[in-house]
């Protein structure tokens, strides 16, 4: 049986998706390349239809982010294998028209440079749109950013290409720095192996929103094949490697971000001994050279110091699990260390260990982390003068609707402001390219290129000034001379943050204690329902839609108080700014607790954010017994209500 007839018979009794014969068939008439058409046929005559379903579901979908999906399959063919070992990666990337491979990077690049192109003409800008790339050591970075980078100057575009890995936050810094008018990161951030993606930052280096998004997603969207034709040679755009240059620019802005670098002389600050683990990615570029010229007392991880795409020494390459940080405790354990920090595969998320009460080291969760961060520096401003009660109505703190509202209570304490935005990191990078556009516009004309003192003292006087951003997902903030997460600037944030504790004879576990007794006991537990693959995205949308037609009344015996449905009511910030519609729903509970749902925009799941708190009375503390109580109901309170949650789940997937 020919492939035409096996894929015909297989749509007919409907093992093969409609949608996924028509793409299937699509892509064999738009290229002859031999691989697509061998991977297809190993599948089909194996009877895999549930892996091309998979695979051809959908044409990966380019959404406000870029891309993001696999590029190695569950079943990988023997067209795909190569001549690569079986425990090595495959010699090509997954063939589908959903999935992460030199087809899709193709559309996302020609789409991209289609509306720069267009974006300039309408700005009436002259000369070629210029582009950073980068990656970090995923399956295929390095080749697709080499790949994306030709189709760019192929197509009249100037790019500016990093010579190795590299984190995120410094892509989004050479864009500012370049005055570029986008970047492109090749990561999946903190997935798992078998994933990589293509993530686009704007002119202002931050992660694209409207109107640009609609107009990048329109014209990768409307590219089908993968064939194009050059622009003559004298129309092309030129290559410039990006290299130390670059990063001593970037180390020198991130270095800034320790506020009180004459801690490290006190003789508790010196014994303090980290661990760091890089967890096989960018941040081993970085990370040991910055904590060293700060003058930490550091080690690293020597297994996971290889920049190696499988992350074979863990099962997920995200500082958010305790399984990926074992090595990094079992080192801490063997060398008597305090702390342990691990960043992910592009180095904009950071995870920590601490010691508790009892020396055992204990993961802090992204929340802990950032209100831990927020509080030290908040405080820490004031003491050193930066912020006074004449400039303090001009300082901010930036967070997501779904982390700590801890952080909230911190910014009332202290008397400075507190935002909350939607998830996603490009939306409080938006909130710090409007304070840039409230400034004078002969600052704004040279912005990029003041100091560090420079630019904060023309926010504090003429615009908003950024103390600190993070969110609950391990993604932290200390100044916007990067408009992304940093996982550079959060090891150096918080290895000041733990000298500070030491110097005062505290653990972190010590001095979060006392933070707590100040603002109150909160507690936060995420939990998340995966559905992988064409089903499973069907899974997704029935359950997140369920929340909206039918909100909950009730929920482990609590009545609901209030419902927020980010779908369809206006909701506005603490700064009276329109939030846009985002299929979250909010749920308060008459006894305090309350929770979110929302899909995950780079992964298949349905995400569950769950907050709990006991704050003491207004102008009082909680003392120690308060606090250990506080933290036995609280928990309690959480666990109870992700198992109300779970069954509930059930029951909506079930109608």
């Amino acid at each position: 049986m020919s492939l035409a007839d096996q894929l015909q018979a297989a749509a007919s009794s409907g093992q093969l998706l409609a949608a996924s014969y028509d793409n299937i068939r699509a892509l064999l008439a738009a290229s002859d390349n031999p691989l697509y058409r061998s991977s297809i046929e190993e599948l089909a005559t194996a009877g895999q239809w549930a892996e091309l379903n998979d695979r051809f579901f959908q044409a990966l979908k380019f959404g406000t982010g870029g891309l993001r999906g696999r590029t190695v399959g569950k079943i990988v063919t023997k067209a795909e294998r190569g001549s690569a070992p079986e425990d090595q990666r495959p010699e090509h990337p997954c063939v589908g028209t959903n999935a992460m491979n030199f087809y899709n990077v193709s559309r996302a690049t020609r789409g991209l440079v289609t509306y720069l192109k267009n974006f300039r003409a309408n700005a009436k800008l002259s000369g070629k749109p210029s582009l950073v790339f980068a990656h970090d050591t995923r399956h295929f970075s390095a080749e697709f950013a080499k790949f994306c980078a030709k189709i760019a100057m192929d197509h009249g575009a100037n790019v500016y290409l990093f010579d190795y890995c590299r984190a995120t936050p410094e892509m989004s810094f050479a864009v500012r720095q370049l005055r570029a008018d986008a970047g492109v990161m090749i990561t999946a951030s903190h997935n798992p192996a078998h994933d990589n993606g293509y993530k686009v930052n704007f002119n202002d280096g931050a992660g694209i929103v409207e109107p640009h998004a609609t107009g990048i997603i329109k014209e990768v969207n409307a590219i089908k094949g993968e064939e194009y034709t050059a622009l003559p040679e004298a129309e092309r755009g030129k290559l410039t490697t990006l290299a130390d240059d670059m990063d001593q620019k970037y180390l020198a802005r991130v270095e800034t971000m320790m506020l009180q670098p004459e801690l490290l002389q006190k003789e508790e600050a010196k014994k303090l001994k980290i661990v760091f683990t890089a967890l096989h990615g960018a941040g081993g570029v970085l990370v040991p050279v910055l904590l060293k010229k700060l003058g930490f007392n550091f080690l690293t991880v020597p297994e996971q110091d290889v920049r190696d795409g499988r992350f074979p020494t863990v099962k997920s390459p995200n500082p958010e699990n305790a399984s990926a940080l074992q090595m990094a405790v079992d080192l801490a354990n063997k060398e008597g260390a305090d702390i342990i920090i691990g960043t992910d595969p592009d180095c904009d998320r950071m995870g920590v260990g601490v010691r508790d009460a009892k020396g055992e080291m204990v993961l802090l969760t992204g929340n802990q982390v950032g209100s831990l961060m927020a509080w030290y520096r908040t405080k820490t401003m004031f003491d050193l003068g930066i912020l006074n009660a004449e400039n303090k109505s001009h300082s901010v703190l930036l967070k997501t609707f779904v982390t700590s509202p801890m952080q909230d209570a911190i910014a009332a304490k202290f008397g400075v402001g507190c935002v909350n935005t939607l998830t996603g990191f490009k939306w409080i990078s938006a909130k710090l390219s409007k304070y840039e556009a409230a400034l004078p516009a002969d600052i704004q004309s040279r912005y990029r290129d003041l100091n560090n003192v420079e630019s904060r003292n023309a926010r504090l006087k003429h615009s908003k000034f950024l103390i600190f951003g993070g969110e609950e997902s391990y993604g932290y903030m200390g100044d916007d001379f990067s408009r992304d997460k940093d996982g550079n600037g959060a090891v150096v944030m918080f290895a000041e943050l733990a000298a500070y504790a030491a110097s005062l004879g505290l653990t972190v576990a010590g001095l979060l204690d006392q933070v707590y007794c100040e603002v109150g006991y909160f507690l936060e537990r995420n939990e998340s329902k995966v559905f992988e693959g064409a089903s499973g995205a069907a899974q997704i949308a029935k359950l997140a839609d369920s929340y909206g037609s039918n909100p909950p009344k009730e929920v482990d015996g609590s009545a609901v108080i209030k419902v927020r449905d980010f779908r369809k009511d206006e909701i506005t910030d603490e700064e009276g700014d329109v939030v846009l519609k985002e299929k979250m729903l909010f749920v308060d509970l008459a006894d305090g607790r309350s929770f979110a749902v929302r899909p995950s925009g780079t992964e298949p799941k349905i995400k569950y954010y769950m907050f709990g708190r006991s704050v003491p009375a207004a102008g009082q503390s909680l003392s120690a017994d308060e606090l250990t109580a506080a933290k036995a109901k609280v928990t309690e309170g959480l666990a109870s209500m992700w198992a109300w949650l779970d069954k509930d789940i059930d029951a909506r997937l079930a109608s």
